[in-house]
């Protein structure tokens, strides 16, 4: 599998570099609060990601085939708590007495997050689809698939980060913060549209 290390390479980072619901909601988390207080939620990602990649590659997939309602049921489960946090990022610009307490995504919500992403299954089953070999070491294939996105992954997030970051520095205005706060809930919610045709 060595030939296909450099594709496997340029597959995670544009699948990791591309918008999708974990971008939006780092961008959205950094812009808000800045990007140090971003960090746990993109090692969360990067994490919960990596995990849900290896157990996926390890059989989990199997599973849902053999049990269609179990993946319809995580469907729509993950769309609510999509839409859960696409409200969390629309209301992170309250600051008065009642709402002050907002605060980003945390490490363990964005590890949890990962297994009912519809980006990260898509992008999971597409490497392990192409980037594995027919007859060769599944374990293997999987490990390295695995170590690429792991390298890749936690990056592609900072970059969104420091985009965030520095839109941040422009959102002083109230109404300006607001207004980004729920374009960003809209382009979140929005991501479902294609996992709920």
């Amino acid at each position: 599998m060595p030939e296909l290390i450099g594709p496997l390479f340029l597959f995670a980072l544009t699948m990791a570099l591309t918008p999708g619901p974990n971008n939006i909601m780092v961008t959205a988390s950094a812009a808000n609060f800045g990007f140090r207080r971003a960090v746990p939620h993109m090692v969360g990602v990067t994490l919960g990601f990596v995990l849900m990649l290896a157990a996926v590659g390890l059989g989990l997939a199997g599973l849902f085939q053999a049990e269609p309602r179990l993946h319809l049921a995580m469907k729509y489960l993950g769309a609510a708590y999509l839409l859960y946090l696409a409200w969390r990022i629309a209301r992170a610009g309250d600051s008065d007495g009642q709402n002050g307490r907002a605060r980003p995504i945390g490490f363990v919500e964005a590890v949890l997050f990962q297994w009912i992403n519809p980006k990260a299954w898509i992008i999971a089953l597409g490497a392990l689809t192409a980037y594995t070999s027919v007859g060769g070491s599944m374990l293997n294939d999987v490990g390295l698939i695995v170590a690429v996105f792991a390298v890749v992954t936690f990056p592609s997030l900072a970059v969104w980060a420091l985009f965030g970051a520095g839109l941040g520095r422009w959102l002083k205005r109230p109404g300006a913060r607001a207004a980004f706060n729920w374009s960003m809930a809209a382009l979140l919610a929005l991501s479902l549209i294609p996992v709920l045709r």
